[in-house]
């Protein structure tokens, strides 16, 4: 581990935000240290494999003229020496090339050679490069193993390019190695997020220091799963249950170069692997338990979001039991998330999805978003309130009316809030066409409850854009319903007269009091007074 920094440095050259930098970029480059072989294997580079695997050589076409170089010309007849021969007609059962030309010489014998490899012999090949890619290197020393560190690198360039343009490459004997090497390049114990300073909003991610030779794994990774030859069934011998459950750890990795080859690697898996399917989902159920229970902090909490949001948009209908109690028990409570900003949008998408497949789930979501609302944090709510925008663009009317009382509570609580974006994304609610249509099938209840609300923030709100939006707010409820807008005015007047009122009559009987309080310290004095007089006069006498 990196050595701790003292009180002297912090003081003479960092910043607190600095020093946290400092110590992040040394433990990334350290669990690349530790993941190196202790003992290091230095590498030598193997014969490239052929971009195209042939049995044997074709006879060549018609027209086709050697490209082999013309033989020198003899000084004398006596000192002529032979002219070469094309290379492919030296080896066994291949046709040579025609007669040399200068105009076009035969192909290169190296070139030949890779053409000539057996199936075999190019699988042998491919199966050497795997097992070299599985050698780790230490990434902390930026000088040592250079060579190596090199050849790793244009080995797997090598092999993802091979798999990319060949096919019928990937064969069963090929899987063991493959598995194998991807598992030990990318498996490995992540740093722990330690630091209470982190703010993942503000401070740079740690970058995982090994990154030139993962990435290529990943990229190798990919075109794996992708290829017309992969047999899940074959696979799923070394794609299982263990394998899944290490991968989902990575994605805690707070390099989000990483979690992003992962969220499109486990969308493979997870479309290719049937029977892995619900394990998938149990697994990242357990994560974001565990997330909002107990650790409250997992950096790939938005890219598995991103990941369930495929998922749930491919649930067959009705929706199973489990799904809705996901849902209700994981997706809802995750709203109380501190690091809620992170990943709301795809939580947001989620819970879109969920109601657009099965309707009858917005009012217990609604009720649960109502349940959690937000108190102290004015970013959440005005999240909050984005989100309510989005359920109700998917929302159907009779669905809406189950809700409208207690939504449109909250509504008017956060139109009439101090805090000026919050206000003005409760009032962008009348900018939506399909709302305005619903408010205007239920105006009657909705206006009551948002009348007081408006009215008094026309008259007293600070934020002069706030108070603009509610005036154009009022005027298009009074175009809904110019009666009941009348009524409601006249009922608002006559009640703040009630009020106003009640305060002068408060006010007057607190003057009252007053006044007896000092009548009642009057004679209290008086007497008081008198009594010292009448002692005094019965001492005198």
């Amino acid at each position: 581990m990196s050595a701790a920094i003292s009180a002297a440095e912090k003081v003479d050259g960092f910043t607190r935000k600095s020093v946290r930098k400092a110590q992040r970029q040394k433990r990334s480059q350290g669990s690349s240290q530790f993941r190196s072989q202790s003992s290091q294997v230095e590498l030598s580079p193997l014969p490239q494999l052929s971009s195209f695997p042939l049995l044997s050589c074709t006879p060549q076409p018609s027209g086709y003229r050697c490209r082999c170089p013309p033989p020198p010309r003899a000084a004398s007849p006596d000192t002529a020496s032979p002219a070469p021969r094309c290379p492919v007609a030296a080896r066994p059962g291949l046709s040579p090339c025609p007669a040399p030309s200068a105009l076009s010489p035969c192909p290169p014998p190296l070139l030949v050679l890779a053409r000539d490899a057996t199936f075999n012999e190019q699988q042998d090949l491919f199966c050497q490069k795997l097992q070299q890619c599985c050698v780790l290197f230490d990434f902390m020393d930026s000088v040592s193993d250079l060579k190596s560190k090199e050849i790793k690198r244009a080995t797997l360039n090598e092999l993802v390019e091979y798999v990319s343009t060949n096919r019928g490459v990937i064969v069963e004997s090929a899987y063991a190695d493959i598995v194998k090497m991807i598992s030990s390049n990318i498996f490995r114990t992540l740093p722990p997020s330690d630091n209470p300073d982190f703010d993942p909003e503000e401070d740079e991610p740690t970058l995982e220091a090994s990154w030139p030779h993962i990435q290529l794994v990943y990229e190798f990774f990919l075109r794996f799963l992708e290829s017309p030859d992969f047999q899940p069934s074959i696979a799923k011998r070394y794609i299982d249950q263990k394998f899944v459950q290490q991968l989902l750890e990575l994605f805690d990795s707070e390099d989000p170069r990483e979690r992003d080859f992962l969220k499109t690697v486990l969308h493979r898996i997870y479309g290719k692997f049937l029977g892995l399917r619900a394990f998938i989902r149990k697994q990242i159920n357990n994560i974001f338990l565990r997330f909002i229970y107990e650790t409250e902090h997992f950096n790939g909490v938005a890219e598995l979001l991103e990941i369930l949001g495929s998922i749930i948009n491919g649930f067959a209908l009705p929706l199973k039991a489990e799904h809705k109690q996901f849902l209700m028990k994981v997706l809802i409570p995750m709203h109380t998330a501190k690091g809620l900003a992170l990943f709301h949008a795809q939580l947001a998408y989620c819970v879109v999805q969920f109601l657009e497949k099965d309707t009858t789930l917005t009012e217990p979501v609604i009720r649960g978003l109502l349940k959690f609302w937000p108190k102290t944090c004015s970013q959440k709510e005005v999240m909050f309130l984005g989100e309510i925008e989005e359920i109700l663009d998917v929302i159907e009317p009779t669905q809406f009316k189950k809700i409208e009382e207690p939504l449109f509570k909250q509504i008017s609580k956060c139109v009439s809030s101090s805090h000026f974006q919050v206000a003005e994304r409760a009032l962008y609610f009348w900018n939506n066409e399909y709302i305005l249509s619903l408010i205007e099938e239920n105006i009657d209840k909705i206006l009551p409850i948002m009348f007081g609300s408006l009215y008094k923030i026309s008259k007293e709100h600070w934020n002069p854009t706030i108070v603009a939006l509610v005036y154009n707010v009022l005027k298009t409820l009074m175009e809904m319903n110019g009666k009941l807008f009348d009524e409601l005015t006249s009922s608002y007047k006559a009640e703040r007269q009630r009020e106003k009122k009640k305060e002068l009559e408060r006010e007057e009987l607190w003057r009252k009091l007053e006044e007896l309080k000092l009548k009642k310290a009057m004679v209290e004095k008086q007497n008081s007074t008198h009594n010292v007089l009448n002692a005094h006069n019965t001492s005198a006498k």
